[in-house]
């Protein structure tokens, strides 16, 4: 039996993420991620039984990843702002360095592997960060009665777009585009003002 390789092993996820963002998942399969990745189609089957096993393993190993540095640094005595300028930096942080993970994440969520991958996942994530949401509804800090939704949309959303616009060098009238640093924490500083009492 063939040892396993990290290099190829490594090489195979970035790939499986990229040909995902690009294709989607349904025109994915091993044999066009064994030619992107320059290997054999019995080699991913070393490291993985199927494209079904593929793709769980790597949307889970991605998301666990993303949920560690999310998490990273968040203290139950930050302030409100204090941790969501936390949770906004971790993730620029992470997307920088995964630059095709947010595109990755929307497909996972909105395709079969949502129950599988997704939701295990984001539920530890709410799980923690509920607890500091909830300490900043206490403490007067956060507008109360509001759903995850609406606070996800008015906390990340903007941010998020910001990254894509980043990603691809340009904005929505096709202008280029670079995110600065007095974009970014402008935008924070708006995305504040809306959350806050």
């Amino acid at each position: 039996m063939r040892t396993r390789d990290v290099e190829k092993e490594q090489l195979v996820k970035q790939k499986t993420i990229e040909l995902i963002v690009k294709d989607g998942f349904d025109s994915f399969s091993i044999n066009k991620l064994a030619k992107a990745c320059g290997i054999s189609v019995a080699t991913l089957y070393i490291y993985y039984e199927s494209k079904e096993d593929l793709l769980t393993k790597i949307g889970t190993e991605h998301l666990t990843h993303w949920n560690e540095l999310m998490l990273q640094g968040l203290d139950e005595d930050h302030s409100f702002e204090e941790g969501m300028r936390m949770q906004w930096q971790n993730r620029i942080t992470f997307y920088k360095a995964h630059p095709y993970a947010l595109e990755f994440f929307d497909l996972m969520r909105a395709s079969s592997f949502q129950k599988t991958v997704f939701a295990p996942m984001m539920k530890v994530f709410k799980e923690s960060i509920g607890a500091f949401l909830q300490r900043a509804i206490d403490r007067k800090e956060m507008v109360a009665l509001m759903t995850p939704e609406i606070f996800f949309s008015i906390a990340f959303v903007p941010l998020h777009n910001l990254i894509r616009f980043d990603f691809t060098g340009k904005s929505m009238g096709g202008q280029p585009f670079k995110l600065t640093e007095r974009i970014l924490w402008h935008t924070f500083d708006l995305v504040m003002k809306a959350l806050k009492p």
